[in-house]
């Protein structure tokens, strides 16, 4: 009877054996987990856009410069603040669209980001790519522009009423990222800005690098930093000379995260937030005198 049972039990196993393996299906390459703990990195956009049915919520702030000291409290009771409110809304996977409203220029922003590839486990894919798009409208009163009249860039003294389409302004972006191990990922891209309406001495179009990323120093803790450089390009310049005005944005500062919050506090050297703000206008050298305290505060929820 014990002879029996052996053979039964040699017999089955092999077979049992070889059909489990075949029913088991092959492993697949699922994309990195968390390359960036939010959606802003400072005042950029990262690869990363959370599950479909989330809606994020989004306050941007930035105090005035330090330059005053104690006086104004190293610009955090300076007037100079700016703040931008925005919602963004996931409708379905690796797309955001979001509108928001700053106090700078008082910008209504249109905006929106497609994640076109995911970064791997495996590295099947080795890098994220995304791409992202602003419209932005300048709100302020007309008399802001001036006593109704403008130069527009590039035509000398002519002048014209200001029209809804001066008022426009565009970003896009191409954003690669990488998640390198569990402590360090890095995004880099290029940018092109554009604006319907500028002073004289300034071009439309700008053309822009970026640079940014995060390192984790504790599981809800990263040191974060950005760099924005518009490129002195004297092929598309409306100018006889590529106007000098513009100045990289430096940012560095430190991201405290959950799964539902990001909050990140640092200093920089630009005032504006929507990205073609600070690739047009930002004339901030990048000194002690002209950095500023921000921060940004995100909220998300699962629908």
């Amino acid at each position: 009877m014990k002879n029996y049972i052996l053979f039964v039990l040699l017999t089955v196993i092999p077979f049992t054996a070889i059909f489990a393996q075949d029913e088991e299906e092959p492993v697949k390459d699922r994309p990195v987990r968390a390359p960036f703990a939010s959606g802003y990195l400072i005042d950029n956009q990262t690869t990363m856009i959370p599950i479909e049915g989330t809606l994020e919520f989004a306050i941007q702030h930035k105090f005035g410069t330090i330059e005053n000291g104690m006086s104004d409290f190293f610009g955090i009771y300076a007037p100079a603040a700016n703040i931008r409110l925005a919602l963004n809304y996931v409708p379905f996977k690796n797309f955001q669209t979001g509108i928001g409203l700053s106090k700078e220029r008082m910008y209504t922003d249109l905006n929106a980001k497609w994640t076109i590839l995911e970064q791997t486990r495996e590295n099947t894919i080795p890098v994220a790519v995304a791409l992202y798009g602003v419209v932005a409208v300048d709100g302020r009163n007309e008399s802001a522009f001036g006593t109704g009249k403008v130069w527009h860039s590039g035509e000398g003294p002519a002048e014209f009423d200001i029209a809804f389409a001066d008022r426009l302004s565009y970003f896009s972006q191409l954003i690669i990222g990488r998640k390198f191990n569990y402590w360090l990922s890095l995004q880099t891209g290029v940018s092109f800005t554009h604006y319907n309406l500028v002073e004289r001495n300034f071009d439309h179009d700008k053309i822009g690098v970026h640079f940014n990323g995060r390192v984790n120093f504790s599981p809800q803790s990263s040191f974060i930093f950005n760099y924005d450089a518009p490129l002195n390009i004297q092929q598309i310049s409306e100018q006889l000379q590529v106007p000098a005005h513009h100045q990289p944005n430096v940012s560095f500062g430190i991201e405290i995260a959950t799964s539902t919050h990001a909050f990140q506090i640092y200093m920089g050297n630009a005032k504006g937030i929507i990205p073609q703000d600070i690739m047009m206008w930002n004339s901030n050298k990048f000194n002690l005198d002209n950095l500023a305290f921000g921060f940004t505060i995100t909220r998300i929820w699962n629908f």
